[in-house]
């Protein structure tokens, strides 16, 4: 850039010529936030957490790039300036634990509970495990390209161009639902897209949030979004949204209607910089369950459909699957068109019932032989993709219920396969 320091133009020529050097890079976005062009250095750590996953001094820049406060360190001697431990002492041996264990032999107790539950649990933000930036990458997604392509354009474009970013008014927020037929890697999906951006990955489901105690589950989903704001860059990844955000209108439960509450709550943000940093993407089999207000725009207002695997996808999914099994004579091209419309989950069981298939002819004749085609083939024959049902749903709510246009990709896509 025209207005780049000597030093600062040096430090770019530096890293052109070495883009793995990640202190170098690191050097080079200090220098930039230095110079108040945060964009610029946000880009620079994103790099070099491309680099090197999970670098602290990487991620540290990044959030300090990027605006975010750092987390708040409670003092230990603020407070009502009660002397609480001495009013411990002066009472004990004379007001009992709440709940003791009897007949213990070291005759210990176990921790006071609590009645609303909170002490049973991980009940802060601190119990959330947000897994390292992977090593994962959509290149390792086989085919699939549309996908990618709206990725590159919803997520990934805007975090490697920050000019253009701040030209066209584009936010490092963004929320966006993957949906489509169960088994076709929704889920590999957006790990890949976590590893693109050098993020965090926290993954939640129901089983994650929902707690028995009147509103435990709230703050669950609170202490989900509170780490990753801390832990920002993060992708928040809800899966099975129409457990999680249910229409409220079919709900009877008070407690899941609330959680949705929370859940639109913490999408909007406390302000519109509090969830800067912070990607959510959701999944779902059936995105017509999901609540309305879920999708409503600045939430996530954009939809993915993923699709069964193309043939690209089947092949590299059968490549893997069968990479450590004793194979001969197997024509990957003949199989992939044998297993049209199958999910990925689909081809590893098919994978998994041909080993079968030769494993007990093997034992039955006691000579052992390796996989072939007629194991493959016959194994394609025996299963039925698990795509079928869920078209045969999706066909009639893309047919009478596309409310403004929801779901003309899935129209698109059954007219083209003459499913509709």
């Amino acid at each position: 850039m025209s207005d780049d320091s000597p030093l600062i133009r040096s430090l770019r020529a530096a890293v052109a010529a070495a883009p793995g050097d990640v202190p170098l890079r690191l050097h080079l976005a200090e220098l930039l936030l230095a110079a108040g062009r945060g964009d610029e250095a946000v880009a620079e750590a994103a790099a070099a957490l491309q680099h090197a996953p999970g670098d602290a001094d990487a991620r540290a820049l990044m959030t300090r790039a990027m605006g975010i406060p750092p987390a708040p360190v409670p003092d230990a001697a603020e407070g009502s300036g009660f002397d609480w431990s001495a009013a411990e002492r002066e009472v004990d041996g004379i007001v009992p634990p709440r709940f003791a264990t009897g007949g213990s032999e070291g005759g210990g107790a176990e921790a006071p509970l609590t009645s609303d539950g909170a002490g049973d649990g991980p009940g802060d933000a601190d119990a959330w495990e947000v897994d390292a930036p992977g090593t994962v990458r959509l290149a390792d997604v086989g085919g699939m390209q549309d996908v990618k392509d709206r990725l590159e354009a919803a997520f990934l474009a805007p975090m490697r161009n920050p000019e253009l970013r701040r030209l066209y008014g584009k936010s490092l927020r963004g929320g966006l639902l993957l949906y489509g037929p169960p088994g076709c890697g929704k889920t590999f999906i957006a790990r890949a897209v976590a590893g693109e951006l050098g993020a965090g990955f926290l993954s939640v489901s129901l089983n994650d949030i929902l707690d028995l105690y009147i509103g435990a589950s709230e703050k669950n989903v609170h202490d989900v979004f509170e780490t990753a704001r801390r832990q920002a860059p993060c992708v928040v990844f809800l899966d099975e949204l129409d457990a999680l955000g249910g229409k409220r209108s079919r709900t009877h439960s008070s407690g899941l209607r609330n959680v949705v509450n929370q859940l639109l709550t913490e999408l909007d943000g406390v302000s519109a910089a509090a969830n800067e940093g912070v990607f959510v993407l959701a999944a779902t089999n059936v995105p017509w369950d999901v609540d309305i207000a879920l999708r409503r725009p600045g939430r996530l207002d954009r939809t993915l459909l993923v699709l069964p695997p193309d043939g690209p996808a089947r092949e590299a999914i059968l490549r893997y699957h069968l990479r450590e099994r004793p194979i001969e004579n197997v024509d990957l091209a003949k199989l992939v068109k044998a297993t049209e419309d199958f999910s990925g989950a689909d081809l590893a069981h098919l994978c998994e019932t041909a080993a079968e298939s030769a494993l007990l002819d093997s034992a039955r004749t006691g000579a052992v032989r390796m996989i072939g085609m007629k194991d493959l083939l016959g194994a394609a024959r025996q299963i039925r993709p698990s795509t079928g049902p869920w078209f045969a749903t999706a066909k009639n709510v893309a047919t009478f219920a596309n409310d403004g246009g929801t779901y003309d990709d899935l129209l698109g896509y059954l007219k083209r396969k003459r499913k509709l």
